[in-house]
């Protein structure tokens, strides 16, 4: 089957993209790529998707207006609920005035426009100017590793991989860096895999320089960035067949599956592509008594023993 789409950057972006257009207006197309980092097909993929933003039941006054002019001028009308002023509970606007200062780390986003004065208004309301800081996972490469992708420069780096939990030295050409569901990633084409691959930049344990300079990137690849973000399925990956409990259904809606049936008691049997058994060994631990191993059987052996070890580090025997 094919990855469900994730939001990601591309969220971001939108969020960040119609302030921006609403403080410049007859902005175009050209000049909106420019500044958010994306090429002008992605750009106006975007636009498109907007006007289907909105609030039930979807008329006209519920939904946001995009022109482009022939021009490529771009105009944006909200709609009508946005002119209403918010009543909001003190929690409420905590709650927006994060989100809002996550939206400034967006690239594109103006730290001095019509959000960022907005935000000020609500944090002189709340008492809280200078109070609330916004830690949206900056590692200390992130910096080096946009250098790279501004320079085109190969770079060999040492990276932790979760899934298999091991250490592997790559030679990587850097492509993009961004922040998405809590993280940054380096999106690269790695030579130890000969394919794209993305890079959680927290997991990056050093970078060296290589000297060696690259081709500009082709068009980014939406697939790569909005779909399985950290894991895509391969054929020959291994295929473990699990029963889920009602209350484990989260694993279905998280985790990319190739096949899931439900049960008439309420369960479910799902077909999961491994990456690792080391991914697999915390999955099945996390879920305990609420996931039975049906397929291959010896699955259900290993993870006993991984039990016995970390039972066995804090003193505790299984007999």
């Amino acid at each position: 089957m094919s990855p469900r789409p994730l939001p990601g950057p591309r969220l971001g972006r939108l969020l960040a993209l119609v302030p921006w257009v609403l403080a410049h207006p007859g902005v175009t197309i050209a000049e909106l790529a420019q500044r958010f980092e994306v090429d002008e097909e992605e750009l106006e993929r975007d636009l498109e998707l907007l006007p289907l933003c909105g609030l039930p039941p979807y008329t006209a006054d519920r939904l946001i207006d995009v022109l482009v002019g022939e021009d490529g001028a771009v105009d944006i009308r909200l709609a009508e609920y946005f002119e209403r002023p918010l009543r909001l509970s003190a929690a409420e606007a905590v709650a927006l005035l994060a989100a809002g200062r996550a939206l400034l780390a967006v690239p594109g986003s103006d730290p001095d426009g019509p959000l960022a004065t907005a935000l000020a208004k609500l944090e002189a309301v709340l008492g809280a100017r200078g109070a609330l800081a916004v830690d949206i996972a900056a590692s200390p490469h992130v910096a080096e590793l946009q250098a790279a992708v501004a320079d085109r420069e190969q770079l060999e780096i040492d990276y932790y991989s979760f899934s298999r939990d091991e250490m592997t030295t790559r030679v990587v050409d850097p492509l993009r860096v961004f922040f998405a569901f809590g993280s940054w990633y380096l999106a690269a084409f790695c030579h130890r895999a000969d394919d794209e691959r993305l890079f959680r930049v927290d997991r990056v344990r050093a970078i060296r320089r290589t000297g060696t300079h690259i081709a500009a990137p082709e068009p980014q690849n939406d697939e790569l960035e909005l779909g399985e973000l950290v894991y895509r399925p391969r054929p020959g990956d291994l295929r473990v067949r699990l029963r889920l409990a009602r209350g484990a259904a989260w694993v279905i809606e998280s985790v990319p599956h190739d096949q899931v049936f439900e049960l008439d008691d309420g369960s479910f049997e799902v077909v999961l592509p491994v990456s690792g058994p080391a991914f697999l060994d915390r999955l099945l631990l996390e879920l305990g008594p609420a996931a039975t191993v049906l397929d291959p059987p010896e699955i259900a052996a290993s993870v006993a023993d991984t039990a016995a070890r970390i039972l066995g580090r804090y003193g505790v025997t299984v007999s």
